[in-house]
Protein backbone atom coordinates (compact mmCIF):
# COMPACT_ATOMS: atom_id res chain seq x y z
CA UNK A 1 0.00 0.00 0.00
CA UNK A 2 2.84 2.16 -0.66
CA UNK A 3 2.50 5.44 -1.77
CA UNK A 4 -1.29 6.09 -3.49
CA UNK A 5 -1.67 3.61 -6.43
CA UNK A 6 -5.20 2.07 -5.72
CA UNK A 7 -4.48 -0.27 -8.52
CA UNK A 8 -1.88 -2.36 -5.89
CA UNK A 9 -4.78 -2.15 -2.96
CA UNK A 10 -7.51 -3.73 -5.23
CA UNK A 11 -4.94 -6.30 -6.89
CA UNK A 12 -4.77 -7.41 -2.53
CA UNK A 13 -8.70 -7.28 -2.64
CA UNK A 14 -8.83 -9.89 -5.48
CA UNK A 15 -6.58 -12.10 -3.49
CA UNK A 16 -8.58 -12.18 -0.56
CA UNK A 17 -11.36 -14.45 0.20
CA UNK A 18 -14.71 -15.10 -1.76
CA UNK A 19 -16.36 -13.08 0.89
CA UNK A 20 -13.88 -10.31 0.30
CA UNK A 21 -14.91 -10.71 -3.31
CA UNK A 22 -18.44 -11.16 -3.01
CA UNK A 23 -18.62 -7.60 -1.22
CA UNK A 24 -16.62 -5.97 -3.96
CA UNK A 25 -19.48 -7.37 -6.29
CA UNK A 26 -22.39 -6.32 -3.71
CA UNK A 27 -20.77 -2.38 -3.90
CA UNK A 28 -20.52 -2.26 -7.88
CA UNK A 29 -24.10 -3.92 -8.23
CA UNK A 30 -25.09 -0.26 -6.10
CA UNK A 31 -22.94 1.28 -8.61
CA UNK A 32 -24.97 -0.02 -11.37
CA UNK A 33 -28.38 0.40 -9.79
CA UNK A 34 -27.56 4.44 -9.27
CA UNK A 35 -25.87 4.63 -13.00
CA UNK A 36 -29.27 2.97 -14.44
CA UNK A 37 -31.83 5.51 -12.12
CA UNK A 38 -29.35 8.03 -13.35
CA UNK A 39 -29.10 7.96 -17.23
CA UNK A 40 -31.26 4.34 -18.55
CA UNK A 41 -29.87 1.12 -18.90
CA UNK A 42 -28.66 1.01 -22.22
CA UNK A 43 -24.51 1.57 -21.43
CA UNK A 44 -24.69 2.96 -25.54
CA UNK A 45 -26.08 5.97 -24.09
CA UNK A 46 -25.18 5.62 -21.18
CA UNK A 47 -21.15 6.48 -20.21
CA UNK A 48 -21.76 5.97 -16.56
CA UNK A 49 -23.13 3.18 -16.93
CA UNK A 50 -20.40 1.73 -19.65
CA UNK A 51 -18.18 3.33 -17.10
CA UNK A 52 -19.26 0.72 -14.09
CA UNK A 53 -19.86 -2.12 -16.57
CA UNK A 54 -16.34 -1.85 -18.00
CA UNK A 55 -15.01 -1.38 -13.51
CA UNK A 56 -17.02 -4.46 -13.27
CA UNK A 57 -15.56 -6.94 -15.67
CA UNK A 58 -11.91 -5.66 -13.87
CA UNK A 59 -12.99 -6.66 -11.42
CA UNK A 60 -13.65 -10.40 -12.93
CA UNK A 61 -17.46 -10.31 -11.65
CA UNK A 62 -19.69 -12.60 -13.54
CA UNK A 63 -21.39 -10.98 -16.77
CA UNK A 64 -24.74 -12.72 -15.27
CA UNK A 65 -24.10 -11.01 -12.10
CA UNK A 66 -23.49 -7.68 -14.11
CA UNK A 67 -27.34 -8.25 -16.41
CA UNK A 68 -28.92 -9.36 -12.85
CA UNK A 69 -27.92 -6.10 -11.63
CA UNK A 70 -29.65 -3.98 -14.73
CA UNK A 71 -32.47 -5.73 -14.53
CA UNK A 72 -33.17 -5.00 -11.13
CA UNK A 73 -31.92 -1.20 -11.09
CA UNK A 74 -34.25 -1.11 -14.21
CA UNK A 75 -37.51 -2.21 -12.20
CA UNK A 76 -37.28 -5.54 -14.02
CA UNK A 77 -36.76 -7.75 -11.08
CA UNK A 78 -37.72 -5.31 -7.91
CA UNK A 79 -35.45 -2.50 -6.86
CA UNK A 80 -34.20 -0.46 -4.02
CA UNK A 81 -33.50 3.41 -4.37
CA UNK A 82 -29.82 3.96 -2.52
CA UNK A 83 -28.54 8.14 -2.04
CA UNK A 84 -25.07 8.69 -2.31
CA UNK A 85 -23.67 10.39 0.94
CA UNK A 86 -19.67 11.48 1.45
CA UNK A 87 -17.96 11.48 5.42
CA UNK A 88 -15.06 13.33 5.96
CA UNK A 89 -12.48 13.46 8.73
CA UNK A 90 -9.19 12.53 10.21
CA UNK A 91 -7.51 9.42 11.18
CA UNK A 92 -4.69 9.24 13.79
CA UNK A 93 -1.25 11.13 12.20
CA UNK A 94 -3.22 13.83 10.67
CA UNK A 95 -4.22 11.55 7.51
CA UNK A 96 -7.10 12.94 5.78
CA UNK A 97 -9.94 10.84 5.11
CA UNK A 98 -12.66 10.57 2.66
CA UNK A 99 -15.69 8.07 2.80
CA UNK A 100 -17.89 7.97 -0.24
CA UNK A 101 -21.35 5.68 0.52
CA UNK A 102 -24.44 4.55 -1.35
CA UNK A 103 -27.25 3.99 1.30
CA UNK A 104 -30.52 3.38 1.80
CA UNK A 105 -30.24 3.90 5.75
CA UNK A 106 -28.67 7.31 6.20
CA UNK A 107 -28.58 7.22 9.82
CA UNK A 108 -26.85 3.65 9.85
CA UNK A 109 -24.21 4.20 7.98
CA UNK A 110 -23.67 7.73 9.30
CA UNK A 111 -23.45 5.67 12.82
CA UNK A 112 -21.36 2.70 11.39
CA UNK A 113 -18.85 5.34 9.67
CA UNK A 114 -18.77 7.41 12.71
CA UNK A 115 -18.18 4.10 15.14
CA UNK A 116 -14.58 3.53 13.24
CA UNK A 117 -13.69 6.88 13.29
CA UNK A 118 -14.03 6.60 17.02
CA UNK A 119 -12.60 3.18 16.68
CA UNK A 120 -9.21 3.93 15.65
CA UNK A 121 -8.67 7.29 17.38
CA UNK A 122 -9.88 9.84 14.52
CA UNK A 123 -12.76 11.96 14.19
CA UNK A 124 -15.02 12.33 11.81
CA UNK A 125 -16.06 16.50 10.60
CA UNK A 126 -18.37 18.54 8.79
CA UNK A 127 -18.79 18.06 4.95
CA UNK A 128 -15.69 20.12 3.30
CA UNK A 129 -13.26 20.30 6.14
CA UNK A 130 -10.68 17.57 4.38
CA UNK A 131 -12.59 17.28 0.52
CA UNK A 132 -10.39 20.85 -0.29
CA UNK A 133 -7.32 18.79 0.42
CA UNK A 134 -8.08 16.26 -2.93
CA UNK A 135 -8.96 16.87 -6.50
CA UNK A 136 -11.25 14.53 -8.48
CA UNK A 137 -9.86 12.65 -11.34
CA UNK A 138 -10.37 9.51 -13.51
CA UNK A 139 -7.51 7.35 -13.07
CA UNK A 140 -6.23 4.69 -15.56
CA UNK A 141 -3.62 1.90 -15.03
CA UNK A 142 -1.37 0.64 -17.19
CA UNK A 143 1.92 -1.65 -16.85
CA UNK A 144 4.76 -0.18 -16.93
CA UNK A 145 6.40 -3.22 -19.47
CA UNK A 146 3.14 -2.92 -21.68
CA UNK A 147 4.46 0.37 -22.95
CA UNK A 148 7.18 3.03 -22.75
CA UNK A 149 6.06 6.32 -20.86
CA UNK A 150 7.30 8.79 -24.35
CA UNK A 151 4.41 7.11 -26.56
CA UNK A 152 2.01 7.01 -23.60
CA UNK A 153 2.36 10.64 -23.23
CA UNK A 154 1.73 10.89 -27.11
CA UNK A 155 -1.94 10.22 -26.53
CA UNK A 156 -2.33 13.23 -24.47
CA UNK A 157 -1.67 15.33 -27.43
CA UNK A 158 -4.55 13.17 -29.29
CA UNK A 159 -7.10 11.90 -26.94
CA UNK A 160 -9.84 14.80 -25.52
CA UNK A 161 -9.46 14.32 -21.83
CA UNK A 162 -6.29 12.92 -21.62
CA UNK A 163 -5.05 15.19 -18.88
CA UNK A 164 -1.34 13.83 -16.91
CA UNK A 165 0.48 10.94 -16.25
CA UNK A 166 1.82 9.98 -12.83
CA UNK A 167 4.93 7.71 -13.24
CA UNK A 168 5.80 6.92 -9.03
CA UNK A 169 4.71 3.76 -9.06
CA UNK A 170 7.35 0.64 -9.58
CA UNK A 171 5.14 -1.34 -11.78
CA UNK A 172 2.15 0.98 -13.20
CA UNK A 173 1.24 4.55 -14.93
CA UNK A 174 -1.59 6.19 -13.85
CA UNK A 175 -3.38 8.25 -16.31
CA UNK A 176 -5.11 11.25 -15.00
CA UNK A 177 -8.55 12.06 -16.84
CA UNK A 178 -11.10 14.34 -17.27
CA UNK A 179 -13.84 12.57 -15.20
CA UNK A 180 -16.74 13.13 -17.40
CA UNK A 181 -14.59 11.77 -20.62
CA UNK A 182 -12.70 8.68 -18.41
CA UNK A 183 -14.35 6.38 -19.89
CA UNK A 184 -13.76 7.68 -23.58
CA UNK A 185 -10.09 8.41 -22.71
CA UNK A 186 -10.20 4.07 -21.66
CA UNK A 187 -12.02 3.27 -25.24
CA UNK A 188 -9.80 5.31 -27.44
CA UNK A 189 -6.51 3.91 -25.53
CA UNK A 190 -8.37 0.48 -26.07
CA UNK A 191 -8.50 0.93 -29.88
CA UNK A 192 -5.43 1.58 -30.35
CA UNK A 193 -4.37 -1.79 -28.72
CA UNK A 194 -3.33 -0.07 -25.23
CA UNK A 195 -3.98 -2.76 -22.61
CA UNK A 196 -6.05 -1.49 -19.56
CA UNK A 197 -5.75 -2.44 -15.92
CA UNK A 198 -8.85 -0.66 -14.67
CA UNK A 199 -10.36 2.91 -15.00
CA UNK A 200 -12.25 4.65 -11.83
CA UNK A 201 -12.75 7.75 -10.67
CA UNK A 202 -10.67 8.91 -7.66
CA UNK A 203 -9.93 11.37 -5.25
CA UNK A 204 -6.32 12.22 -5.20
CA UNK A 205 -4.61 14.19 -2.59
CA UNK A 206 -2.49 17.51 -3.47
CA UNK A 207 0.09 16.97 -0.73
CA UNK A 208 0.63 13.74 0.94
CA UNK A 209 1.43 12.98 5.11
CA UNK A 210 3.39 10.23 6.64
CA UNK A 211 2.24 9.05 9.43
CA UNK A 212 4.27 6.74 12.34
CA UNK A 213 5.11 3.03 11.35
CA UNK A 214 2.28 2.01 13.85
CA UNK A 215 0.13 4.86 12.96
CA UNK A 216 0.52 3.68 8.93
CA UNK A 217 -0.68 0.19 10.80
CA UNK A 218 -3.98 1.76 12.09
CA UNK A 219 -4.79 3.48 9.03
CA UNK A 220 -4.55 0.46 6.86
CA UNK A 221 -7.02 -1.39 9.57
CA UNK A 222 -9.49 1.51 9.70
CA UNK A 223 -9.24 1.45 5.93
CA UNK A 224 -9.95 -2.53 5.32
CA UNK A 225 -12.60 -1.86 8.57
CA UNK A 226 -14.66 1.07 6.46
CA UNK A 227 -14.24 -0.96 3.17
CA UNK A 228 -15.60 -3.57 4.39
CA UNK A 229 -18.97 -1.96 5.50
CA UNK A 230 -21.69 -2.84 2.78
CA UNK A 231 -22.57 0.72 2.08
CA UNK A 232 -18.98 2.22 1.80
CA UNK A 233 -18.10 2.54 -1.89
CA UNK A 234 -14.59 4.05 -1.95
CA UNK A 235 -12.34 5.03 1.27
CA UNK A 236 -9.64 7.85 0.00
CA UNK A 237 -7.18 9.52 1.81
CA UNK A 238 -3.59 11.31 1.78
CA UNK A 239 -1.07 9.03 3.68
CA UNK A 240 2.28 7.38 2.58
CA UNK A 241 1.50 4.05 3.98
CA UNK A 242 4.46 1.75 3.65
CA UNK A 243 3.72 -1.11 5.88
CA UNK A 244 1.94 -4.03 4.21
CA UNK A 245 -1.40 -5.18 5.19
CA UNK A 246 -1.36 -8.05 7.89
CA UNK A 247 -4.66 -9.55 6.88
Amino acid sequence: MSGHSKWHNIQQKKGKTDAARANVFTKIGREIAVAVKDGGADPNSNSKLAQVIAKAKDNNMPNDNIMRSIKKASGELGSINYEDMTYEGYGVGGTAIIVEALTDNKNRTAGDVRHLFDKFGGSMGTTGCVSFMFKRKGVITIAKEDIAEDDLMMYALEIDGFEDINSEDEDVFEVYADTAKLQSVREALEKDGVKVLSAEVDMIPDNYVTPSVEQQATIIKMIDKLEELDDVQNVYHNATLDVEDEE
